[in-house]
Protein backbone atom coordinates (compact mmCIF):
# COMPACT_ATOMS: atom_id res chain seq x y z
CA UNK A 1 0.00 0.00 0.00
CA UNK A 2 1.33 3.41 -0.85
CA UNK A 3 1.68 6.14 1.70
CA UNK A 4 -1.39 7.99 0.43
CA UNK A 5 -5.12 8.00 0.76
CA UNK A 6 -5.25 4.66 2.52
CA UNK A 7 -3.00 5.85 5.30
CA UNK A 8 -5.03 8.97 5.88
CA UNK A 9 -8.11 6.82 6.04
CA UNK A 10 -6.50 4.91 8.91
CA UNK A 11 -5.25 1.79 7.08
CA UNK A 12 -2.03 0.16 8.25
CA UNK A 13 1.00 0.48 5.96
CA UNK A 14 2.18 -2.85 4.56
CA UNK A 15 5.81 -2.73 5.76
CA UNK A 16 5.22 -2.31 9.50
CA UNK A 17 6.60 -4.79 11.97
CA UNK A 18 4.34 -6.25 14.61
CA UNK A 19 5.67 -3.80 17.21
CA UNK A 20 5.15 -0.88 14.83
CA UNK A 21 1.66 -1.99 13.94
CA UNK A 22 0.75 -2.05 17.61
CA UNK A 23 2.21 1.44 18.03
CA UNK A 24 0.22 2.64 15.02
CA UNK A 25 -3.05 1.43 16.46
CA UNK A 26 -2.24 2.82 19.94
CA UNK A 27 -1.51 6.19 18.31
CA UNK A 28 -4.99 6.28 16.72
CA UNK A 29 -6.56 5.21 20.00
CA UNK A 30 -4.57 7.72 22.09
CA UNK A 31 -3.54 4.93 24.48
CA UNK A 32 -0.22 3.96 26.05
CA UNK A 33 1.80 1.43 24.06
CA UNK A 34 3.79 -0.53 26.63
CA UNK A 35 6.41 -3.06 25.51
CA UNK A 36 8.11 -3.46 28.88
CA UNK A 37 8.60 -6.98 30.21
CA UNK A 38 7.80 -6.35 33.85
CA UNK A 39 11.35 -7.21 34.93
CA UNK A 40 12.94 -4.03 36.34
CA UNK A 41 16.46 -5.14 35.39
CA UNK A 42 15.54 -6.00 31.81
CA UNK A 43 13.40 -2.88 31.41
CA UNK A 44 16.07 -0.45 32.64
CA UNK A 45 16.71 1.75 29.58
CA UNK A 46 20.14 2.67 30.94
CA UNK A 47 21.17 -0.93 31.62
CA UNK A 48 23.01 -3.34 29.39
CA UNK A 49 20.27 -5.88 28.77
CA UNK A 50 19.55 -6.06 25.02
CA UNK A 51 16.12 -5.28 23.66
CA UNK A 52 15.25 -7.29 20.57
CA UNK A 53 13.03 -6.68 17.52
CA UNK A 54 9.91 -7.42 19.55
CA UNK A 55 10.51 -4.17 21.45
CA UNK A 56 11.92 -2.09 18.58
CA UNK A 57 10.32 0.48 16.33
CA UNK A 58 11.91 2.55 13.59
CA UNK A 59 12.40 6.27 14.12
CA UNK A 60 11.01 6.85 10.63
CA UNK A 61 7.64 5.43 11.65
CA UNK A 62 7.53 7.63 14.76
CA UNK A 63 8.22 10.71 12.62
CA UNK A 64 5.52 9.61 10.18
CA UNK A 65 2.96 9.33 12.96
CA UNK A 66 3.86 12.69 14.50
CA UNK A 67 4.05 14.72 11.28
CA UNK A 68 1.48 13.06 9.02
CA UNK A 69 -0.16 10.26 10.95
CA UNK A 70 -3.54 8.62 10.51
CA UNK A 71 -6.69 10.14 12.01
CA UNK A 72 -7.78 9.27 15.52
CA UNK A 73 -10.46 6.70 16.08
CA UNK A 74 -13.92 8.05 16.66
CA UNK A 75 -14.19 9.73 20.03
CA UNK A 76 -10.39 9.56 20.60
CA UNK A 77 -7.47 12.00 20.45
CA UNK A 78 -4.39 10.69 18.69
CA UNK A 79 -1.20 10.76 20.74
CA UNK A 80 2.13 8.99 20.92
CA UNK A 81 2.57 7.38 24.34
CA UNK A 82 5.33 4.78 24.45
CA UNK A 83 6.76 2.82 27.37
CA UNK A 84 9.73 0.45 27.27
CA UNK A 85 10.30 0.86 23.53
CA UNK A 86 13.60 0.79 21.66
CA UNK A 87 13.80 3.36 18.85
CA UNK A 88 16.20 2.52 16.01
CA UNK A 89 17.53 5.15 13.63
CA UNK A 90 17.47 8.92 14.03
CA UNK A 91 14.31 10.71 15.12
CA UNK A 92 14.43 13.71 12.82
CA UNK A 93 11.67 16.30 13.19
CA UNK A 94 13.69 19.41 12.33
CA UNK A 95 11.45 22.25 11.22
CA UNK A 96 8.31 20.18 11.62
CA UNK A 97 5.09 21.00 13.43
CA UNK A 98 4.02 18.23 15.78
CA UNK A 99 0.38 18.49 16.83
CA UNK A 100 -0.16 15.18 18.69
CA UNK A 101 0.73 14.88 22.35
CA UNK A 102 4.03 13.01 22.78
CA UNK A 103 5.17 11.17 25.90
CA UNK A 104 7.87 8.48 26.00
CA UNK A 105 8.76 6.70 29.24
CA UNK A 106 11.60 4.29 29.88
CA UNK A 107 12.53 4.20 26.20
CA UNK A 108 15.92 3.61 24.64
CA UNK A 109 17.13 5.52 21.55
CA UNK A 110 19.90 4.10 19.39
CA UNK A 111 20.66 7.47 17.79
CA UNK A 112 20.24 11.15 18.53
CA UNK A 113 16.97 13.06 18.49
CA UNK A 114 16.94 16.02 16.08
CA UNK A 115 14.35 18.71 16.82
CA UNK A 116 15.85 22.04 15.59
CA UNK A 117 13.13 24.63 14.90
CA UNK A 118 10.41 22.05 15.47
CA UNK A 119 7.13 23.08 17.13
CA UNK A 120 5.30 21.02 19.76
CA UNK A 121 2.39 21.46 22.08
CA UNK A 122 3.94 19.44 24.93
CA UNK A 123 6.88 17.03 24.76
CA UNK A 124 7.75 14.60 27.53
CA UNK A 125 10.68 12.20 27.62
CA UNK A 126 10.82 10.52 31.03
CA UNK A 127 13.61 8.17 32.14
CA UNK A 128 14.85 7.65 28.60
CA UNK A 129 18.35 6.83 27.32
CA UNK A 130 19.24 9.25 24.53
CA UNK A 131 22.64 9.62 22.84
CA UNK A 132 22.02 13.33 22.19
CA UNK A 133 19.13 15.79 22.04
CA UNK A 134 19.60 18.46 19.39
CA UNK A 135 16.78 21.01 19.86
CA UNK A 136 18.08 24.47 19.01
CA UNK A 137 15.22 26.96 18.49
CA UNK A 138 12.63 24.35 19.37
CA UNK A 139 9.26 25.83 20.33
CA UNK A 140 6.72 24.31 22.73
CA UNK A 141 3.40 25.81 23.70
CA UNK A 142 3.40 23.82 26.93
CA UNK A 143 6.07 21.87 28.84
CA UNK A 144 9.29 20.23 27.85
CA UNK A 145 9.91 17.43 30.34
CA UNK A 146 13.21 15.49 30.41
CA UNK A 147 13.34 14.10 33.99
CA UNK A 148 15.60 11.12 34.78
CA UNK A 149 16.82 10.96 31.19
CA UNK A 150 20.45 10.27 30.39
CA UNK A 151 22.17 12.04 27.51
CA UNK A 152 25.58 10.66 26.59
CA UNK A 153 26.56 13.49 24.24
CA UNK A 154 24.78 16.53 25.61
CA UNK A 155 21.62 18.54 25.09
CA UNK A 156 21.32 21.58 22.89
CA UNK A 157 18.48 24.03 23.58
CA UNK A 158 20.04 27.20 22.21
CA UNK A 159 17.40 29.89 21.62
CA UNK A 160 14.64 27.42 22.50
CA UNK A 161 11.26 28.75 23.57
CA UNK A 162 9.48 26.71 26.23
CA UNK A 163 5.93 27.94 26.80
CA UNK A 164 5.55 26.82 30.43
CA UNK A 165 8.01 24.57 32.35
CA UNK A 166 11.30 22.91 31.50
CA UNK A 167 12.00 19.88 33.72
CA UNK A 168 15.44 18.28 33.99
CA UNK A 169 15.04 16.76 37.44
CA UNK A 170 17.45 13.88 38.10
CA UNK A 171 18.71 13.96 34.53
CA UNK A 172 22.30 12.92 33.83
CA UNK A 173 24.00 14.79 31.02
CA UNK A 174 27.50 14.28 29.66
CA UNK A 175 29.40 16.77 27.56
CA UNK A 176 29.35 17.07 23.80
CA UNK A 177 32.34 17.64 21.53
CA UNK A 178 32.45 21.34 22.46
CA UNK A 179 32.63 20.53 26.18
CA UNK A 180 29.06 21.53 27.02
CA UNK A 181 26.61 19.26 28.79
CA UNK A 182 23.59 21.53 28.25
CA UNK A 183 23.87 24.38 25.78
CA UNK A 184 20.88 26.64 26.37
CA UNK A 185 22.15 30.11 25.51
CA UNK A 186 19.33 32.52 24.73
CA UNK A 187 16.67 30.07 25.88
CA UNK A 188 13.31 31.40 27.12
CA UNK A 189 11.20 29.49 29.65
CA UNK A 190 7.74 30.86 30.39
CA UNK A 191 7.54 29.60 33.97
CA UNK A 192 9.97 27.37 35.93
CA UNK A 193 13.18 25.66 34.99
CA UNK A 194 13.58 22.76 37.42
CA UNK A 195 16.86 20.88 37.31
CA UNK A 196 16.82 19.40 40.80
CA UNK A 197 19.31 16.58 41.47
CA UNK A 198 20.69 17.12 37.97
CA UNK A 199 24.10 15.63 37.19
CA UNK A 200 26.01 17.71 34.68
CA UNK A 201 29.38 16.54 33.40
CA UNK A 202 30.66 19.49 31.39
CA UNK A 203 29.65 23.12 31.03
CA UNK A 204 26.03 24.01 31.74
CA UNK A 205 25.60 27.10 29.58
CA UNK A 206 22.66 29.48 30.13
CA UNK A 207 24.05 32.69 28.68
CA UNK A 208 21.35 35.36 28.26
CA UNK A 209 18.63 32.84 29.14
CA UNK A 210 15.30 34.15 30.47
CA UNK A 211 13.34 32.21 33.08
CA UNK A 212 9.87 33.54 33.82
CA UNK A 213 9.55 32.40 37.43
CA UNK A 214 12.25 30.36 39.24
CA UNK A 215 15.37 28.42 38.34
CA UNK A 216 15.94 25.51 40.70
CA UNK A 217 19.23 23.63 40.82
CA UNK A 218 18.44 22.18 44.25
CA UNK A 219 20.66 19.22 44.97
CA UNK A 220 22.31 19.41 41.55
CA UNK A 221 25.87 18.25 41.03
CA UNK A 222 27.79 20.16 38.41
CA UNK A 223 31.29 19.09 37.45
CA UNK A 224 33.57 20.24 34.69
CA UNK A 225 37.18 19.14 35.18
CA UNK A 226 37.92 19.90 31.54
CA UNK A 227 37.53 23.71 31.59
CA UNK A 228 37.14 26.67 33.98
CA UNK A 229 33.34 26.85 34.16
CA UNK A 230 30.77 24.33 35.29
CA UNK A 231 27.90 26.86 35.21
CA UNK A 232 28.23 29.63 32.64
CA UNK A 233 25.22 31.95 32.90
CA UNK A 234 26.10 35.62 32.37
CA UNK A 235 23.16 37.98 31.71
CA UNK A 236 20.75 35.39 33.06
CA UNK A 237 17.30 36.76 33.91
CA UNK A 238 15.13 34.95 36.48
CA UNK A 239 11.74 36.36 37.41
CA UNK A 240 11.95 35.23 41.02
CA UNK A 241 14.66 33.07 42.66
CA UNK A 242 17.75 31.11 41.67
CA UNK A 243 18.08 28.14 44.04
CA UNK A 244 21.52 26.56 44.55
CA UNK A 245 20.34 24.78 47.69
CA UNK A 246 19.72 21.23 49.03
CA UNK A 247 16.99 18.91 47.75
CA UNK A 248 15.28 15.92 49.30
CA UNK A 249 16.39 12.55 47.91
CA UNK A 250 13.94 9.77 47.17
CA UNK A 251 10.88 11.91 46.58
CA UNK A 252 9.51 10.90 43.17
CA UNK A 253 7.70 14.22 42.76
CA UNK A 254 10.14 17.03 43.37
CA UNK A 255 7.97 19.90 44.46
CA UNK A 256 10.75 22.41 45.12
CA UNK A 257 9.66 22.84 48.73
CA UNK A 258 11.91 22.55 51.76
CA UNK A 259 12.53 18.84 52.52
CA UNK A 260 10.58 17.50 55.51
CA UNK A 261 12.44 16.72 58.72
CA UNK A 262 14.16 13.34 58.49
CA UNK A 263 14.38 13.41 54.69
CA UNK A 264 17.81 12.59 53.33
CA UNK A 265 19.06 15.64 51.50
CA UNK A 266 21.62 16.27 48.83
CA UNK A 267 23.37 19.61 48.69
CA UNK A 268 24.06 21.63 45.60
CA UNK A 269 27.67 20.92 44.63
CA UNK A 270 29.73 22.55 41.93
CA UNK A 271 33.21 21.40 40.95
CA UNK A 272 34.15 24.10 38.51
CA UNK A 273 33.67 27.83 38.16
CA UNK A 274 30.31 29.61 38.29
CA UNK A 275 29.68 32.73 36.23
CA UNK A 276 26.51 34.72 36.90
CA UNK A 277 27.80 38.13 35.79
CA UNK A 278 25.20 40.81 34.98
CA UNK A 279 22.35 38.54 36.10
CA UNK A 280 18.96 39.90 37.14
CA UNK A 281 16.97 38.01 39.78
CA UNK A 282 13.53 39.26 40.88
CA UNK A 283 13.56 37.84 44.43
CA UNK A 284 16.84 36.24 45.46
CA UNK A 285 19.97 34.24 44.75
CA UNK A 286 19.97 31.46 47.35
CA UNK A 287 23.25 29.64 48.11
CA UNK A 288 22.19 27.96 51.34
CA UNK A 289 24.54 25.06 52.21
CA UNK A 290 26.04 25.09 48.70
CA UNK A 291 29.43 23.46 48.24
CA UNK A 292 32.08 24.68 45.84
CA UNK A 293 35.15 22.84 44.65
CA UNK A 294 37.27 25.40 42.83
CA UNK A 295 40.83 25.32 41.57
CA UNK A 296 43.01 28.37 42.16
CA UNK A 297 41.97 29.98 38.85
CA UNK A 298 38.23 29.33 39.22
CA UNK A 299 35.69 31.57 40.92
CA UNK A 300 32.12 32.21 41.93
CA UNK A 301 31.56 35.32 39.85
CA UNK A 302 28.62 37.57 40.72
CA UNK A 303 29.91 40.70 39.00
CA UNK A 304 27.20 43.36 38.57
CA UNK A 305 24.43 41.01 39.70
CA UNK A 306 21.22 42.74 40.77
CA UNK A 307 18.79 41.08 43.19
CA UNK A 308 16.77 42.09 46.26
CA UNK A 309 18.44 39.39 48.35
CA UNK A 310 21.66 37.38 48.29
CA UNK A 311 21.66 34.42 50.68
CA UNK A 312 25.37 33.69 50.97
CA UNK A 313 25.04 30.73 53.32
CA UNK A 314 27.13 28.03 51.66
CA UNK A 315 30.37 26.38 52.74
CA UNK A 316 33.50 28.50 52.53
CA UNK A 317 35.37 27.77 49.27
CA UNK A 318 38.77 26.36 50.15
CA UNK A 319 40.34 27.55 46.89
CA UNK A 320 39.45 29.97 44.12
CA UNK A 321 37.74 33.34 44.48
CA UNK A 322 34.37 34.91 45.23
CA UNK A 323 33.81 38.07 43.18
CA UNK A 324 30.99 40.54 43.95
CA UNK A 325 32.43 43.57 42.16
CA UNK A 326 29.71 45.96 41.05
CA UNK A 327 26.88 43.80 42.42
CA UNK A 328 23.82 45.63 43.77
CA UNK A 329 21.55 43.98 46.32
CA UNK A 330 19.22 45.05 49.12
CA UNK A 331 19.59 42.35 51.79
CA UNK A 332 22.84 40.47 52.33
CA UNK A 333 21.99 37.34 54.30
CA UNK A 334 25.20 35.60 55.35
CA UNK A 335 27.14 33.95 58.12
CA UNK A 336 30.76 34.35 59.12
CA UNK A 337 31.83 30.86 58.02
CA UNK A 338 30.76 31.27 54.40
CA UNK A 339 33.26 33.88 53.23
CA UNK A 340 36.74 33.05 51.89
CA UNK A 341 39.90 34.50 53.38
CA UNK A 342 42.22 37.34 52.29
CA UNK A 343 43.00 37.50 48.60
CA UNK A 344 40.04 35.31 47.65
CA UNK A 345 37.24 37.87 48.04
CA UNK A 346 36.69 40.87 45.77
CA UNK A 347 33.97 43.46 46.50
CA UNK A 348 34.95 46.61 44.62
CA UNK A 349 31.76 48.58 43.97
CA UNK A 350 29.62 46.01 45.83
CA UNK A 351 26.50 47.85 47.08
CA UNK A 352 24.16 46.44 49.71
CA UNK A 353 21.62 48.15 51.97
CA UNK A 354 21.01 45.76 54.86
CA UNK A 355 23.04 43.11 56.67
CA UNK A 356 21.09 40.09 57.92
CA UNK A 357 23.68 37.77 59.53
CA UNK A 358 22.65 34.23 60.39
CA UNK A 359 24.37 33.28 63.62
CA UNK A 360 27.15 35.18 65.40
CA UNK A 361 28.92 37.72 63.22
CA UNK A 362 30.75 40.15 65.55
CA UNK A 363 32.12 43.42 64.26
CA UNK A 364 35.70 42.13 64.45
CA UNK A 365 34.80 39.35 62.04
CA UNK A 366 32.96 41.81 59.80
CA UNK A 367 36.09 43.97 59.68
CA UNK A 368 38.11 40.89 58.78
CA UNK A 369 35.56 40.31 55.99
CA UNK A 370 36.21 43.78 54.59
CA UNK A 371 39.98 43.41 54.98
CA UNK A 372 39.86 40.09 53.12
CA UNK A 373 38.24 41.87 50.18
CA UNK A 374 40.87 44.62 49.98
CA UNK A 375 44.31 43.17 49.37
CA UNK A 376 45.33 46.76 48.62
CA UNK A 377 43.76 49.61 50.57
CA UNK A 378 40.39 50.66 49.19
CA UNK A 379 38.14 52.95 51.26
CA UNK A 380 34.90 51.99 49.50
CA UNK A 381 34.10 48.68 51.30
CA UNK A 382 34.70 50.32 54.68
CA UNK A 383 32.51 53.30 53.84
CA UNK A 384 29.74 51.04 52.53
CA UNK A 385 29.78 48.96 55.71
CA UNK A 386 29.76 52.09 57.89
CA UNK A 387 26.81 53.52 55.94
CA UNK A 388 24.79 50.33 56.36
CA UNK A 389 25.56 50.11 60.08
CA UNK A 390 24.65 53.76 60.61
CA UNK A 391 21.36 53.28 58.75
CA UNK A 392 20.62 50.38 61.12
CA UNK A 393 21.23 52.62 64.14
CA UNK A 394 24.64 51.10 64.96
CA UNK A 395 26.51 54.42 65.16
CA UNK A 396 29.24 53.15 67.48
CA UNK A 397 30.00 50.21 65.17
CA UNK A 398 30.00 52.57 62.19
CA UNK A 399 32.65 54.73 63.90
CA UNK A 400 34.75 51.62 64.59
CA UNK A 401 34.59 50.71 60.89
CA UNK A 402 35.71 54.19 59.82
CA UNK A 403 38.51 54.08 62.39
CA UNK A 404 39.62 50.74 60.94
CA UNK A 405 39.60 52.38 57.52
CA UNK A 406 41.98 55.13 58.71
CA UNK A 407 44.30 52.61 60.31
CA UNK A 408 44.37 50.58 57.11
CA UNK A 409 45.05 53.73 55.09
CA UNK A 410 47.87 54.70 57.43
CA UNK A 411 49.90 51.66 56.41
CA UNK A 412 50.05 52.95 52.81
CA UNK A 413 51.46 56.39 53.74
CA UNK A 414 55.09 57.58 53.81
CA UNK A 415 56.92 57.58 57.14
CA UNK A 416 56.18 61.20 58.14
CA UNK A 417 52.47 60.93 57.35
CA UNK A 418 52.34 57.53 59.03
CA UNK A 419 53.88 58.99 62.19
CA UNK A 420 51.33 61.79 62.20
CA UNK A 421 48.63 59.16 61.75
CA UNK A 422 49.81 57.33 64.85
CA UNK A 423 49.63 60.59 66.79
CA UNK A 424 46.04 61.16 65.64
CA UNK A 425 45.17 57.56 66.51
CA UNK A 426 46.68 57.68 70.02
CA UNK A 427 45.17 61.03 70.87
CA UNK A 428 41.63 61.14 69.49
CA UNK A 429 41.40 57.97 67.34
CA UNK A 430 41.20 60.09 64.18
CA UNK A 431 38.29 62.01 65.67
CA UNK A 432 36.05 58.95 65.98
CA UNK A 433 36.56 58.86 69.76
CA UNK A 434 36.35 62.56 70.68
CA UNK A 435 36.19 61.77 74.38
CA UNK A 436 39.88 60.98 74.27
CA UNK A 437 40.66 64.66 73.73
CA UNK A 438 39.15 65.56 77.09
CA UNK A 439 41.08 62.72 78.76
CA UNK A 440 44.40 63.85 77.29
CA UNK A 441 43.66 67.46 78.19
CA UNK A 442 42.85 66.49 81.78
CA UNK A 443 46.02 64.40 82.09
CA UNK A 444 48.24 67.15 80.71
CA UNK A 445 46.52 69.82 82.79
CA UNK A 446 46.91 67.81 86.00
CA UNK A 447 50.57 66.97 85.28
CA UNK A 448 51.39 70.56 84.34
CA UNK A 449 49.61 71.97 87.38
CA UNK A 450 51.53 69.64 89.68
CA UNK A 451 54.85 70.46 88.02
CA UNK A 452 54.45 74.24 87.79
CA UNK A 453 53.31 74.50 91.41
CA UNK A 454 56.99 73.88 92.28
CA UNK A 455 58.44 76.27 89.68
CA UNK A 456 60.02 79.63 90.39
CA UNK A 457 57.92 82.31 88.70
CA UNK A 458 59.10 85.89 89.16
CA UNK A 459 56.68 88.35 87.55
CA UNK A 460 57.59 90.13 84.36
CA UNK A 461 56.09 93.35 85.72
CA UNK A 462 56.57 93.59 89.49
CA UNK A 463 54.26 96.54 89.65
CA UNK A 464 51.17 94.82 88.29
CA UNK A 465 50.43 91.20 87.72
CA UNK A 466 47.63 88.72 88.53
CA UNK A 467 47.86 86.18 91.27
CA UNK A 468 49.93 83.13 90.42
CA UNK A 469 47.89 80.02 89.60
CA UNK A 470 49.72 76.91 88.40
CA UNK A 471 46.42 75.50 87.11
CA UNK A 472 45.52 78.59 85.06
CA UNK A 473 49.11 78.94 83.83
CA UNK A 474 49.09 75.30 82.56
CA UNK A 475 45.70 75.75 80.94
CA UNK A 476 46.89 78.90 79.21
CA UNK A 477 49.81 76.93 77.76
CA UNK A 478 47.58 74.08 76.53
CA UNK A 479 44.92 76.24 74.86
CA UNK A 480 46.68 77.79 71.85
CA UNK A 481 43.84 80.02 70.70
CA UNK A 482 42.63 81.25 74.11
CA UNK A 483 44.52 83.83 76.24
CA UNK A 484 43.89 83.48 79.96
CA UNK A 485 46.35 86.25 80.84
CA UNK A 486 48.89 84.01 82.60
CA UNK A 487 51.66 83.04 80.19
CA UNK A 488 52.97 86.55 79.49
CA UNK A 489 53.01 87.59 83.17
CA UNK A 490 55.64 85.23 84.58
CA UNK A 491 59.25 84.41 83.91
CA UNK A 492 60.43 80.81 83.84
CA UNK A 493 64.07 79.78 83.72
CA UNK A 494 66.03 76.66 82.82
CA UNK A 495 64.09 73.44 82.49
CA UNK A 496 60.82 75.13 83.30
CA UNK A 497 61.05 77.04 80.02
CA UNK A 498 61.46 73.77 78.16
CA UNK A 499 58.50 72.26 79.98
CA UNK A 500 56.37 75.29 79.09
CA UNK A 501 57.41 74.95 75.42
CA UNK A 502 56.53 71.25 75.49
CA UNK A 503 53.10 72.07 76.90
CA UNK A 504 52.48 74.59 74.13
CA UNK A 505 53.55 72.05 71.49
CA UNK A 506 51.33 69.34 72.98
CA UNK A 507 48.44 71.77 73.07
CA UNK A 508 48.85 72.55 69.38
CA UNK A 509 49.09 68.86 68.48
CA UNK A 510 45.98 68.06 70.46
CA UNK A 511 44.08 70.99 68.96
CA UNK A 512 45.14 70.04 65.42
CA UNK A 513 44.12 66.41 65.80
CA UNK A 514 40.76 67.42 67.27
CA UNK A 515 40.22 69.82 64.36
CA UNK A 516 41.18 67.12 61.83
CA UNK A 517 38.79 64.68 63.46
CA UNK A 518 36.00 67.24 63.58
CA UNK A 519 36.50 68.01 59.89
CA UNK A 520 36.32 64.29 59.08
CA UNK A 521 33.14 63.88 61.08
CA UNK A 522 31.55 66.88 59.39
CA UNK A 523 32.41 65.49 55.96
CA UNK A 524 30.93 62.13 56.93
CA UNK A 525 27.75 63.86 58.13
Amino acid sequence: MTEGAGIHAGDLPDDLTAAEAGMWQAFRNGSVYDLSSGDAVVDDPHGGHPWGPERSVRARIICWLLLDGPPALAGRVSSLKLTGVRVTGTVELAGGTVTPYMELRGCRFDDQILLPEARFTTLRLVDCAVPRLEAARVHTEGDLHLPRCRFQNGVRLTDAHIGTDLLLNQAIVYRDRSGRSIAADGMTVGQDLQAELLESHGELSLRSAKIGVSLSLRGARLANPYARLALNAPQLTVGRTLYLTPAGVGNPLLSGTTPARGTRIQRFECRGGIRLDDGRFGDAVDLERARFGFTDDQELSLRRVQTPELRFLGDRPQRGKVVLSGARIVNLVDHAGSWPGPGSLHMGGFAYENLVPQGPFPLTRRLDWVAAATAEYNPEPYERLATVLRAAGEDEDAREVLLAKQRRRRETLPLAAKSWGYVQDWTVAYGYRPGRAAVWMAVLWAAGTLAFSHAGHPPVNPGGHPSWSAALFTLDLLLPVIDLGQVGQWQLRGGWQWLAAAMILLGWILATTVAAGATRLLRRG
